[in-house]
């Protein structure tokens, strides 16, 4: 009966969070989806544009690493719902907006609402799954990204040529505040909550010595593993964004590829990236099933490496190999490629900031090695673009071949180390 009402309750809160973050994603991206028909109707330049979207990705960056610090503290479940609620009234206001200023501020707390949503995910999954089931779930709550992301533009495209985009806003709007207060009700923080034993604690049942549950904060900020992975994370998803925003201007400009191919190869690399998120998640949780957490090295941490190696080949093989003769066919296998190799990294970073954190600090956890990665991403703009600006693409490329090499072999040498963060469990005498 245990079993049944543990399978009842992972279905039903696992679809509540996968269809509100796909509500999350697609209220992130839907000015960019509806952005033509504002144009057509509001004056706009590229510098407003820049000035909403910028104001969006400034907040969201904020708000996802206070976020995962709230949701060790306060009911995940709340911080979600409350989150979409307010991603859905700021996407209905937008809708009667008319003016750059009221856009970008608007657009500036939609970005808050938004980073309220992923940490409280990582928490629930860790509360409600086994670690060997763990990393296979959050890859698939991952795809929701994905699946708003790539048939948001279509959906939006569609109803555009019917109704306007302030109908489109407001409507999408009003969705997200009926699916909150879905959340609110069949989200639930853990098992205890229902009356079920909680899963760390059935874990844990027989084992000699304490839990790591009181660790101090100072313990677990001074674990060599969480800037381990902070560092790796942060050259990881800086090296994916300069590949994914400048990758498409490196095929035009330097190896004479169309524009077409270009945007070919971004949809071969995102479509990798799905398949790579997916298989890291799955292939990882074999490993932990069959061999166990441990204090020191990690069963992720195979894969995690091997994905690594396979984005420092394909950026290789994308430099040197690509001309403007190239079969266009071997070019989308190493967009597929990388976007794989790259992508299932990403996915393993987090599983692994929160599964090997304190009980206490999983959410902090993520939150600090998601900011570490959002400062990757920043170095990924202007720094890279001005080493392509006064030297070439091929330099800039190569430079961030080099410093994925030189992560996976540092990661590589120091995988075995303590991973469990914080206070260790004393032994049973």
């Amino acid at each position: 009966m245990a079993t049944a009402s543990y399978g009842y309750y992972r279905a039903t809160i696992f679809l509540a969070m996968f269809v509100g973050y796909t509500l999350y994603y697609f209220n992130r991206k839907t000015f960019s989806f509806v952005m033509p028909s504002v144009m057509q109707e509001i004056k706009l330049d590229k510098d407003d544009l820049g000035m909403i979207t910028s104001s969006q990705s400034l907040a969201y960056a904020i708000s996802k690493f206070i976020s995962g610090v709230l949701s060790d503290q306060i009911s995940a479940r709340w911080l979600f719902s409350s989150g979409l609620f307010v991603v859905g009234s700021i996407n209905v206001v937008f809708s009667w907006s008319s003016t750059v200023a009221v856009f970008s501020v608007l657009w500036f707390l939609n970005g808050l609402g938004q980073g309220l949503g992923w940490p409280p995910c990582g928490r629930v999954l860790r509360k409600w799954f086994e670690p060997s089931q763990f990393g296979t779930w959050w890859a698939v709550l991952s795809c929701s990204m994905n699946l708003a992301g790539s048939l948001g533009p279509i959906i939006a495209t569609v109803l555009a040529q019917t109704y306007s985009w302030r109908t489109i806003l407001s409507f999408s709007g009003m969705i997200c505040l009926v699916v909150s207060i879905v959340c609110l009700l069949v989200i639930k923080n853990e098992p205890k909550d229902v009356g079920l034993p909680n899963i760390e604690a059935a874990t844990k049942k027989g084992k000699g010595g304490t839990s790591v549950d009181d660790s101090t904060l100072s313990e677990f900020l001074l674990s060599p593993y969480l800037w381990l992975l902070s560092v790796s994370y942060l050259v990881v998803f800086g090296v994916k964004t300069a590949c994914t925003d400048w990758g498409q201007l490196f095929l035009i400009q330097d190896k004479g590829q169309s524009t077409l191919m270009g945007s070919s190869y971004m949809s071969a690399l995102e479509v990798g990236g799905l398949l790579g998120s997916l298989a890291a998640g799955y292939i990882s949780d074999k490993a932990v099933a069959k061999q166990g957490l441990r204090i020191y090295g990690n069963p992720r941490h195979f894969i995690l490496i091997c994905m690594m190696a396979g984005m420092s080949v394909s950026m290789y093989l994308f430099r040197v190999t690509v001309t403007a003769d190239s079969s266009k066919v071997w070019i989308l296998i190493l967009g597929s490629a990388f976007g794989f190799s790259s992508y299932g990294p990403i996915a393993l970073f987090g599983i692994l900031a929160n599964e090997t954190a304190p009980p206490n600090y999983c959410g902090t956890s993520h939150a600090i090695v998601g900011l570490m990665a959002n400062i990757g991403g920043f170095l990924a703009g202007l720094p890279f673009g001005t080493i392509a600006k006064y030297h070439s693409w091929e330099i800039a490329f190569w430079v961030a071949e080099m410093t994925c090499l030189v992560t996976t072999v540092g990661y590589f040498l120091l995988q075995n180390i303590q991973t469990k963060m914080g206070r260790l469990p004393k032994k049973a005498d």
